[in-house]
């Protein structure tokens, strides 16, 4: 089932202004070895029917106020000229922001994000307070009509979530996560048998936070504490020049939801608590 379009709305106009200036034309992608994306201790959901990609937009609602903070490290295959002209898609305030409030967070890194900062997504995976997960190499929807996003090929999405694990291990991520976040979330039928068999669970979220262009981070933070329920998990972004209030965003929200009695959680703990994975 596609999500409904007002979760979607805020991530993938995101995605879609990140892509206005390259070209809709998909990159061929290297074929690495196939590789089982992360350890087998990592919590995943078990397959759907016929064997679909499982997918997960929140946790258990009735063990206790977790929410997972969650962040796309968004940067597409035609990026790399707008990086190298000192456009920022990385942001080291949010991540110090994360650290001195010690939040846990799981981070939806694309493999072309990846090879641009190496040296931070390494940092990421080697700090037990992130985990990292993936988001495609390219970017590129797995659908049709997602928002002005370029598309990758049905017969080319699989090979573009293996060359993401590739490019985040050749960055020093160690353990990348069995979790992917398709561009845009935006994903079909076709998209969850495509994946099938690489072990991944398709994650979601339950709550937009806003923060994609925003200039009012009162209002983003605002959107995020009225949508956040136990079990949550909300949808950010840690792209500087695209989302440039994420970090005050987070230094509101944390404490707030703290008072409230919430606890900070990666993703691989709800799903972990669901009951429902192998």
């Amino acid at each position: 089932m596609i999500p409904p379009a007002r979760r979607l709305t805020a991530l993938c106009l995101l995605g879609a202004a990140l892509t206005a200036c390259g070209t809709a034309k998909q990159e061929r992608p290297a074929a690495p070895a196939p590789r089982s994306p992360a350890p087998s201790r990592a919590p995943v959901l078990a397959p759907g029917p016929g064997g679909l990609t499982p997918v997960f937009e929140h946790g258990p609602r009735t063990r206790g106020k977790t929410v997972a903070l969650t962040f796309d490290a968004d940067m597409t295959a035609d990026q790399g000229p707008r990086a190298a002209s000192g456009e920022r898609f990385d942001n080291p305030g949010l991540i110090r922001a994360l650290r001195e409030l010690k939040v846990p967070a799981t981070v939806f890194m694309t493999g072309s994000w990846a090879e641009q900062y190496p040296a931070e997504a390494r940092d990421l995976g080697r700090d037990p307070r992130f985990e990292v997960a993936n988001h495609s190499w390219s970017h590129y929807a797995f659908t049709a009509d997602c928002y002005g996003l370029p598309t990758v090929d049905a017969g080319r999405m699989r090979a573009d979530v293996e060359r993401a694990y590739a490019s985040l291990r050749a960055a020093g991520v160690p353990h990348p996560m069995p979790y992917f976040r398709f561009p845009g979330g935006c994903y079909d039928q076709q998209a969850l048998r495509a994946l099938s068999g690489l072990g991944v669970t398709a994650v979601q979220w339950d709550v937009v936070s806003g923060d994609a262009f925003a200039t009012d981070a009162d209002a983003v933070a605002r959107q995020v504490l009225d949508g956040v329920r136990p079990g949550s998990v909300v949808v950010l972004h840690c792209t500087r020049s695209a989302a440039p209030t994420t970090e005050q965003v987070i230094r509101t929200v944390v404490p707030e939801l703290r008072g409230r009695g919430y606890r900070f959680v990666k993703v691989s703990e709800l799903i972990g608590g669901t009951g429902t994975g192998r």
